[in-house]
């Protein structure tokens, strides 16, 4: 008998804190993993799937792992995630490997993103500044 949804998610956790602080977020029918706030991992088709990229793709590919693929306005799209090597998914010690594959993953796509533009700050009018015209009593 499988998990539930919620207790699959905790073992999930557990397996990624090995790695550094993990919390889960739901999302699309599924759960979305970070660690230091950086998204490493998610939970679909009752499976998880840890982030790669191309320096970290044919470890997962050695391992046998398969990449996740949804069926999205009639074509299949791959993501830049990989299944969890089975083994893995029975402890911390060895998730952790796979876990920080994957946390690297995240760091490096967060390096390679432009840095978000903050919003041009508005001139606001101060009560009693000159901007701004007197209330009439």
């Amino acid at each position: 008998m499988a998990a539930a949804p919620n207790e699959f998610v905790a073992h999930c956790l557990e397996l990624l804190g090995s790695v550094g602080p993990a919390r889960s977020r739901r999302m699309f029918g599924g759960h979305g993993f970070y660690v230091d706030d950086l998204f490493i991992a998610l939970i679909a088709y009752e499976r998880l799937y840890l982030k790669v990229d191309a320096a970290t793709r044919a470890a997962f590919e050695a391992a046998g792992c398969q990449p996740f693929v949804y069926d999205g306005a009639g074509k299949s799209v791959t993501m830049g995630y990989f299944s969890a090597p089975e083994d893995a998914m029975e402890s911390p010690p060895l998730m952790q490997p796979w876990a920080r594959l994957a946390l690297a993953a995240a760091l490096r796509a967060r390096a390679l993103k432009p840095p978000a533009r903050a919003p041009k700050a508005q001139a606001r009018a101060r009560k009693g500044s000159a901007r701004t015209a007197p209330k009439k009593p």
